[in-house]
């Protein structure tokens, strides 16, 4: 943990850079101290089938939530958020200067034990970093 999951319109698929977005969010997430780089995930979901406000103009989103682990006070995932939130806003900035765009973004904690994995990615990192 943590998975970073953007939704976003399929009008926008080609300028929205999701990998440039990804590699930037890892990099936060990772300099944030709070996360291990073995369990950072990215993925875009594109949305073929969607509606807009009034369904009249050329409008896309993009939503955009963080899932995390159970254990981090309100005050750590306050900031990473916010963090967050901005390295997004920045990285959609320019778009969002040439179109209708929505940028939405939640921060989810997951509960406590019904939140289940396996990863030996950590432990491989740990190898290559010797």
């Amino acid at each position: 943990m943590p998975h970073f999951i953007a939704e976003y319109s399929d009008n926008i698929e080609q300028q929205a850079d999701l990998p440039a977005l990804f590699e930037k969010v890892h990099s936060a997430l990772g300099d944030s101290g709070v996360f291990p780089l073995g369990g950072i995930r990215s993925r875009g979901i594109r949305l073929d089938t969607w509606r807009m406000a009034d369904g009249k103009h050329d409008y896309a989103f993009v939503h955009m939530t963080l899932k995390v682990g159970h254990g981090r006070d309100l005050a750590t995932r306050q900031k990473v958020a916010e963090s967050l939130f901005e390295v997004i806003t920045q990285h959609f900035a320019e778009l969002q200067a040439q179109r209708l765009l929505a940028l939405s973004f939640e921060m989810i904690e997951l509960h406590e034990q019904l939140n289940f994995k396996e990863n030996n990615v950590h432990e491989f990192l740990k190898v290559q970093a010797r």
